[in-house]
């Protein structure tokens, strides 16, 4: 999840993801939910932002609701912070030095924190788990070790993470893909689907185009790229 604060214009764009003529236009401060699938933004109107590159889960506390709501979805922060999110966007904007921003940023993500706000543990533990296997790790072989039933862990996990146990396993799955790749000139793509757990060929197209929006060779030819990121000539 990200929290963007356009700190030049009052504006975010994000496009439609097939049809990029159109978009929608959101106020200054935007959340972009857990996605698995791809977004397209424009930077032009970004040049000057601050904002917070949540970790998973990780932006559960500072926004009481349950974060599968925010699945493949941008919202202005004021409909999560109410007018708290305007109130912080001046004081960041009446700000002079990068440091005294990032203060600002703390102070309020800091006040909308209580008690009750912290991640199940139950996710936790399972984040951690998903992360190191994403490959070859199994529901069962987190619920076996926690006191929920498969049921309510997928329900804990989406209210917490955004996404399901599944899809955040087969998100961290890509994310090896496109490391594997970086820097490679080469690529040997049969090689990656197999290290990386994926049934065959095609299985692993396919998630590579949903996460992506492109095929994995037009991905890695595209000039300009990062991980994660691909300029478009809009």
């Amino acid at each position: 999840m990200e929290l963007v604060i356009n700190l030049q214009e009052d504006l975010i764009k994000v496009y439609d993801q097939k049809k990029h003529d159109r978009f929608r236009g959101f106020n200054g401060s935007l959340l972009s939910g857990p996605h698995s699938h791809p977004a397209v933004i424009d930077t032009a109107c970004q040049a000057y932002t601050i904002g917070v590159h949540f970790k998973p889960g990780g932006a559960f506390p500072f926004l009481k609701l349950p974060i599968i709501e925010l699945h493949n979805n941008h919202v202005t922060l004021d409909t999560v912070w109410g007018v708290k999110a305007a109130e912080m966007r001046e004081r960041l904007l009446e700000a002079e030095m990068p440091t005294a921003k990032f203060q600002i940023l703390e102070h309020y993500l800091i006040e909308v924190m209580t008690k009750d706000s912290s991640l199940h543990p139950a996710v936790s533990f399972a984040i951690k788990k998903f992360q190191a296997f994403p490959q070859q790790l199994k529901i069962a072989d987190v619920t076996e070790q926690i006191s929920l039933s498969p049921r309510q862990f997928i329900q804990v996990f989406k209210d917490n993470a955004g996404l399901t146990p599944k899809q955040f396993c087969r998100i961290q799955r890509f994310q090896i893909v496109l490391r594997s790749m970086k820097d490679v000139k080469h690529v040997d793509w049969a090689g990656i689907a197999l290290s990386c757990g994926y049934y065959d060929q095609a299985h692993f197209i396919h998630d590579f185009r949903a996460f992506s929006g492109f095929s994995p060779t037009t991905y890695h030819s595209q000039p300009g790229k990062q991980q994660n990121h691909i300029p478009l000539d809009l």
